[in-house]
C-alpha cells in the first residue's frame, strides 16, 4: 500500500491544496497526518482527499474541540489525539507530533514499531534505526525552510521517500 504521510501544515492553505493534489495524483490508499494543522479552518480543505486521513494532534493546535468537530463532519477523516497506532497488515506504525522529543526518542528506541511517522522539527527525513523506519515528511507550510514537501511511504517495500511540493 501506498501512503501519504504530511505534517505541520500551519494554516497555508495553498500549501494544503497543493499537497492534497499530490496525494490524490498519486493515489495512496491513506493519509497520516502528524499534526499542527494549527486552526479549525484548514480541515475543510482535506475533504477533497479521496483516500482516509488519520491524524493526531501537535503542540501548535489551537481549539482542539472545534478541531475534533471539523474532523467529525468528513466521513473519512479521524482524529486520534496526541497518539495514533495504526496496523495495517503486518506492520505496527506510530503516528505522533514529535514535540515531546524524550517519548519520541523512547518510540523509537523500544524497536516496537515498524515505522515511526512524526513531524514538529520542520525537518524532512527518512532513516532506520534497528528494524525502525522513521520518517518525518517535513513541513507542508514550508515556513523555516522554504520547501514545502511531504512524504510517499510504500508498505510493500518499507521505504519512503520525500516528495517537493
Amino acid at each position: 500500500m501506498l501512503i501519504g504521510l504530511i505534517a505541520d501544515t500551519h494554516d497555508n492553505l495553498p500549501l494544503v491544496d497543493k499537497a492534497v493534489k499530490k496525494l490524490n495524483e498519486t493515489n495512496v490508499g491513506l493519509v497520516l497526518h502528524a499534526g499542527d494543522y494549527v486552526a479549525p479552518f484548514v480541515i475543510p480543505k482535506l475533504k477533497e482527499l479521496k483516500a482516509k486521513l488519520i491524524g493526531v494532534f501537535g503542540n501548535n493546535d489551537g481549539d482542539r474541540e472545534l478541531l475534533k468537530k471539523r474532523f467529525n463532519e468528513y466521513k473519512h477523516l479521524e482524529m486520534h489525539g496526541n497518539f495514533a497506532e495504526i496496523i495495517i497488515g503486518d506492520l505496527r506504525i506510530a503516528l505522533l507530533h514529535g514535540d515531546e522529543e524524550e517519548l519520541l526518542e523512547a518510540l523509537i528506541n523500544s524497536q516496537s514499531f515498524d515505522i515511526v511517522v512524526h513531524g514538529h522539527n520542520h525537518k524532512a527525513e527518512v532513516y532506520q534505526k534497528g528494524k525502525t523506519l522513521i520518517v518525518n515528511p517535513g513541513e507542508a507550510c514550508g515556513y523555516l525552510t522554504g520547501k514545502s514537501t511531504i512524504a510517499l511511504l510504500d508498505t510493500d517495500r518499507r521505504e519512503a521517500e520525500i516528495i517537493e511540493l
